[in-house]
């Protein structure tokens, strides 16, 4: 057994990935050969993600409030606290909160042999994020 004491500030989430503000506290990183990585990501409300892959896919778990995502060429979709989402390996898409709420996910993803575990696109334009 191995404890890790909190010692990580939390983060503010960078422009180039997030419209509006977004916080961010890493909960997994094991160390390689292990592949697992695990953040808490707090959304204000209307904050969101830019377009992005997981080489791997990514499960978010939404543990507060109402948030919503899509992937590219999909409806926006509702979500709210206990639902899970998974996202295919490779399927451009974004996540954030309802433009009204507060969103928390817990965000997993893996990462792949060159230790990478998403790649970021465009940001999600107020008419994206508006389009429900």
């Amino acid at each position: 057994m191995e404890i890790t004491r909190s010692s990580i500030q939390t983060m503010t989430g960078p422009a180039e990935w997030f419209t509006g503000d977004v916080y961010i506290d890493a909960v997994a990183a094991a160390p390689a050969p292990a592949r697992v990585q695990g953040n808490l990501v707090r959304f204000t409300p209307g904050a969101r993600t830019a377009w992005h892959t997981h080489p791997l896919g990514q499960t978010i778990y939404v543990t507060e409030g109402v948030g919503l995502c899509q992937k590219r060429g999909g409806p926006v979709e509702v979500i709210n606290a206990g639902d899970r989402v998974f996202f295919e390996p490779d399927e451009d898409h974004w996540h954030g909160a309802a433009p009204d709420r507060f969103m928390v996910h817990l965000a997993l993803n893996e990462v792949d042999e060159t230790h990478s575990a998403v790649s970021w696109g465009d940001h999600v334009t107020d008419e994206e994020y508006a389009a429900r």
